[in-house]
């Protein structure tokens, strides 16, 4: 009767302890998976930054207006044919 219940007892030892090793592994595993995540999201932001950077440099109205003179070969007309409305409301 003893050594059954010290058999019981060991099989439950053993399989307590598996069952703690692959917790643990997959701890770590899932550790390493957000370390990596996190990572992506900090390269992301960065980028995220750098384009709206690149964004506010591409719309400036300098950089329009030269490439409307240069390019598109657009003049500013003359103040005789500039006419100011009156906002509708």
């Amino acid at each position: 009767m003893m050594a059954r219940l010290n058999v019981v007892l060991l099989v439950a030892l053993v399989v307590c302890a598996l069952s703690l090793v692959t917790s643990r592994h997959q701890s770590r595993k899932l550790f390493v998976d957000l370390e990596r995540e996190q990572a992506l999201t900090r390269n992301y932001d960065i980028e995220y930054g750098q384009l709206q950077i690149e964004q506010s440099t591409w719309a400036m109205p300098a950089r329009i207006e030269k490439i409307a003179r240069e390019q598109l070969r657009m003049q500013l007309p003359g103040a005789g044919r500039v006419e100011v409305m009156d906002e509708v409301k």
